[in-house]
């Protein structure tokens, strides 16, 4: 059963799901039931972390993983959805979001196997990698998918972004208007606080030690996501690497970008837009994120100070 606290107008619900919690702040109403509301976010989340999950050894994700190249493998229909976004993100972005990196991952210890290992690193450092929407066929009208090659698919950059437009479905669905939904620092407004103002949410400084507000924007019925360098890493020798891959180096991304943050209509487009954009660098980040059209905040370290590129309206006063 989520966790429920009813200070009203706004009703706080939680739950943990995949190693982290979801939050949902809800605005009350007339009709409201919260134990309903949570039922159904705990439900929306909990689905796709049984059909997405590296983590669960028989997720929908992981049969697909396990399959052999070249043989077809039914799929949910949210598992599609996602991956048929993940491979049109990974188009646009010429490979710099690519889910299929997941041997990668693992080598470097951020996944499911364990701890770091140096000769599958050595592996993935030499080995030349075919970007993804290359290499995996999807075939919509039949729900199903198969690998061109070994690859295993890793859904980590995409699928909490989904599983909060998915906790949005709820809620819409059970006619809730005003809502703060969030999983992991993901982020979903609809509508207005309880006084009818926006919701404030803040841009977090990437400190690798505290977790402090940098500035703070006001929006609704929009999503918010983040990638950065300062939540996961792993130290090599002197040098801190962060969890995001880059396909290009068979490792870690290593570029002076600490963060973006991404403003979008789906927080699963927020979501795996800020990764790209976040591997792409400070010079060809910001102007992808120009050509695309996307509301974007690159905080960059120089030195020991932090600079701001801005991309789009949204972020002008952050």
């Amino acid at each position: 059963m989520p966790k429920m606290s009813t200070d009203y107008p706004e009703h706080h619900l939680g739950g943990p799901t995949m190693g982290t919690r979801w939050t949902a702040t809800i605005v009350d109403q007339p009709g409201l039931d919260l134990s309903t509301a949570g039922d159904a976010l705990g439900a929306a989340v909990d689905l796709v972390d049984r059909q997405m999950s590296t983590w669960k050894p028989d997720s929908d994700l992981m049969r697909l993983n396990h399959a052999a190249p070249e043989v077809w493998v039914s799929l949910p229909a949210e598992l599609m959805q996602v991956l048929t976004a993940a491979l049109e993100i990974g188009r646009l972005s010429d490979g710099a979001f690519d889910i299929g990196l997941g041997e990668i991952v693992n080598a470097w210890g951020f996944g499911a196997a364990g701890p770091a290992d140096i000769d599958a690193i050595k592996r993935a450092l030499a080995a030349t990698h075919r970007p993804t929407h290359e290499t995996l066929e999807l075939d919509p009208a039949q729900g199903r998918a198969r690998k061109n090659t070994v690859a295993k698919i890793d859904l980590s950059g995409i699928a909490k972004g989904f599983a909060v437009d998915m906790m949005r479905r709820a809620i819409e669905q059970l006619g809730i208007k005003n809502a703060l939904l969030g999983l992991d620092g993901e982020l979903y407004a609809k509508g207005h606080k309880a006084d009818g103002t926006p919701w404030p949410i803040a841009i977090e400084k990437p400190d690798y030690e505290a977790r402090l507000p940098l500035s703070v924007i006001a929006f609704q019925d929009a999503a918010i996501a983040t990638s950065g360098d300062y939540r996961h890493w792993v130290n090599v020798g002197d040098v801190r690497l962060a969890h995001t891959m880059d396909r290009r180096r068979g490792g870690p991304v290593q570029n002076p970008v600490a963060s973006v943050t991404v403003l979008a209509a789906s927080c699963m487009v927020a979501d795996a837009w800020a990764t790209a954009l976040l591997v792409l660098g400070p010079e060809d980040g910001p102007e992808l994120a120009r050509r695309q059209g996307l509301d974007a905040l690159f905080i960059l370290r120089d030195r020991d100070n932090l600079r701001q590129i801005p991309v789009g309206i949204a972020f002008d006063a952050a």
